[in-house]
C-alpha cells in the first residue's frame, strides 16, 4: 500500500528533513507541501538539496489543503499546530513535530509555553522505558503522534534506563548540552547569525527556563521516577546540526558498577536506533550526522558518586524528523527502520 502525505512547514529545517527522509520511503507518496509566507513558491527554491522533489510547489497551510491525505506532518512553530489538528479529525494519521501535543500537564504547558493547551498524543520516542515496557507499545496503531523535542529526547534516552532500573536518583540531574542552531528553526534571528555564533559558544535558556525541561521530567516519570529535578543548560556551538548532551545523576546507595552498566546495556541491547558504546568510549556529533541514531557512552564516577552519560544525536534526524518517521512506521505496522539509517556522513 502507498500512503499519501502532506507536509506543512515544508520550507523550514524540520519540514525539509522530514521530506528528505520520506523521499526514499517506498511506501510513501509525497503529494502536498505547504508553507506560510513562502506559499506559491517552488519547494526547490527553499530546499535546493531535495532534487527529487523539484516538481512540488508550496501551497498555503490550511486544513482544507492538508485534509484528504493518509498522513499529515506538521512542522510548525510551537503553538501553531493545534489550530490545524483540531480540524484534521478525518486524517488517519497526524504527526506533530511541534510541542503542542507533547505535554500531559496543562500546568507545565502554561508555565513554559502559554496559550491554549491541547490534548497529549502518543509520544514519538519508541525506545523510552515506560512502566514495564517501552513507549513503542503505545505507538502501535495510534492515529496521533507527538514527535519529541530534540534536547528532551536526548536527555531522556540518556537517563531513563538508570531510572527504570533503580540505580540512579532523578532528584539531582545535571545536563549540559552543546547544540547546533538548526534546532532553533530557519527564521532570521540576530543571535543565530553566523557572525554571532562562529568562533564562540553561547549559553541560552539558563536557570531552568528551557521549554524542554517539563518534557524531560514527564519522560523520566514515565520511566518510574517520582521526584525529577534537573539543572539543564544548553549551549549554542558553531555546528549546523547536532547535540552532544552530557548528563549526570547520583548513584543510589548499594548499587554496583556492574548493575549500573547492565541497566543501560539491557535497555538498549535490542534497539537499532539507540546504541551504547563499549566501556571507555564516547561519541562525537560527527559520528551521527545524517543518521537516525542516539549514540551514547557511560562513565561511573565513584569519586563524585555519579553516573555520567554522554549522548550524541543529529537534532534534525533522531531528534526530530527521524523520530517522527520511525514512529510513523510503527503506527502503520511497517518495518521500524524503513527509510532510516544508522550510518552517518563523514567527514
Amino acid at each position: 500500500m502507498t500512503y499519501t502525505v502532506a507536509v506543512s512547514g515544508a520550507s523550514g529545517y524540520a519540514g525539509g528533513e522530514i521530506l528528505r527522509l520520506l523521499a526514499s520511503h517506498p511506501d510513501i507518496e509525497i503529494r502536498t507541501v505547504t508553507a506560510h509566507s513562502n506559499a506559491g513558491q517552488p519547494l526547490i527554491q527553499h530546499q535546493p538539496h531535495l532534487r527529487s522533489l523539484a516538481h512540488l510547489t508550496l501551497q498555503d497551510t490550511t486544513p482544507e489543503i492538508l485534509s484528504g491525505h493518509d498522513i499529515v506532518f506538521l512542522a510548525l512553530p510551537h503553538g501553531q499546530s493545534g489550530q490545524y489538528t483540531d480540524a484534521l479529525g478525518d486524517v488517519p494519521l497526524v504527526i506533530d513535530a511541534g510541542a503542542d501535543h507533547r505535554l500531559t500537564s496543562e500546568e507545565s504547558w502554561d508555565a513554559f509555553y502559554g496559550g491554549h493547551f491541547h490534548e497529549p498524543w502518543s509520544y514519538g520516542v519508541p525506545e523510552l522505558p515506560s512502566g514495564t515496557g517501552k513507549l513503542r507499545e503505545e505507538l502501535v496503531g495510534t492515529r496521533r503522534i507527538a514527535a519529541p523535542g530534540c534536547n528532551a529526547s536526548t536527555v531522556s534516552l540518556s537517563l531513563a534506563p538508570g531510572v527504570a532500573a533503580g540505580v540512579i536518583a532523578a532528584s539531582d540531574i545535571v545536563s549540559v548540552l552543546a547544540v547546533g542552531p538548526s534546532g532553533a528553526g530557519k527564521s532570521l534571528k540576530t543571535n543565530l547569525l553566523a557572525s554571532e555564533i562562529l568562533g564562540t559558544a553561547n549559553p541560552y535558556a539558563v536557570g531552568g527556563t528551557h521549554r524542554h525541561i517539563p518534557e524531560i521530567q514527564q519522560a523520566l516519570r514515565q520511566a518510574g521516577a517520582t521526584d525529577v529535578r534537573i539543572s539543564f543548560t544548553p549551549v549554542l556551538v558553531p555546528m549546523a546540526r547536532g547535540i552532544l548532551a552530557t548528563s549526570t545523576a547520583p548513584i543510589l546507595p548499594g548499587v554496583t558498577d556492574a548493575q549500573i552498566r547492565e541497566a543501560w546495556e539491557s535497555a538498549y541491547a535490542d534497539e537499532t536506533f539507540v546504541q551504547l558504546l563499549p566501556e571507555g568510549q564516547f561519541p562525537r556529533t560527527a559520528d551521527v550526522l545524517g543518521a537516525n541514531l542516539a549514540l551514547m557512552g557511560l562513565a561511573i564516577d565513584r569519586a563524585a558518586n555519579r553516573v555520567t552519560v554522554v549522548t550524541a544525536v543529529d537534532n534534525l534526524v533522531k531528534g526530530t524528523a527521524g523520530a517522527a518517521i520511525q514512529s510513523m512506521n510503527i503506527a502503520l505496522g511497517l518495518p521500524e527502520d524503513r527509510a532510516l539509517t544508522i550510518n552517518g556522513v563523514a567527514p
